[in-house]
């Protein structure tokens, strides 16, 4: 069983897209409802739809905390998860995605389109930079991103990447997985 330390809210990244196969739903919704269960408060993109909405529908039913920060463009566009209580608005996608890096303990990945992938890319980019130094976790739900992995592997490989990549970031397959990366590398330190 997974015990809390000291992580309190992660960032997650996930798709806003709602056609998409039912595992990445089950995927995103055992997220939320672990991450509740421990206490972590979630931060997102604030969506209606898709792995975003399960994850937030999640937390909130297993009464967790779900932090939302999207733009106002988003909200005039009707895009807002209506149950999110604790929200900021920003005027923009790049305040948006400083605040979700600032605010966490640590980002999880799920599966998603190219917003998601931008993001993801965005944050290992920041942790290569030394700009975020807090746990990246890509959630690999069947194989989602093997061919990205294998991508970031050849980058490696032919040393297009300064720094070892596994300091940039973990690759996990279950939610559960995610959650135990995250505490085991957050834990604090004894005297």
């Amino acid at each position: 069983m997974l015990q809390k330390t000291n992580v309190n809210t992660i960032t997650v990244y996930a798709s806003s897209s709602p056609g998409i196969a039912p595992v990445y739903f089950e995927a995103a919704k055992e997220l939320g409802e672990q991450m509740a269960a421990l206490g972590i408060a979630c931060i997102n993109g604030a969506g209606n739809q898709g792995l975003m909405a399960a994850v937030t529908d999640a937390m909130l039913g297993k009464g967790g905390k779900v932090y939302g920060i999207i733009p106002q463009f988003m909200i005039d566009k009707g895009w807002l998860h209506p149950d999110i209580r604790e929200l900021t608005v920003t005027p923009d996608m790049h305040m948006r995605k400083q605040l979700m890096a600032q605010k966490s303990d640590a980002c999880i990945t799920l599966p998603g389109g190219i917003g998601t992938l931008e993001e993801l890319l965005e944050i290992i980019t920041w942790k290569q930079l030394g700009l975020y130094t807090n746990p990246v976790i890509i959630l690999n739900t069947g194989g989602f991103y093997d061919s990205l992995l294998a991508i970031l592997r050849k980058m490696d490989a032919e040393h297009f990447l300064p720094h070892k990549t596994d300091d940039m970031w973990t690759v996990a397959n279950t939610p559960k997985e995610a959650l135990r990366l995250i505490l085991d590398i957050k834990k604090p330190l004894t005297p």
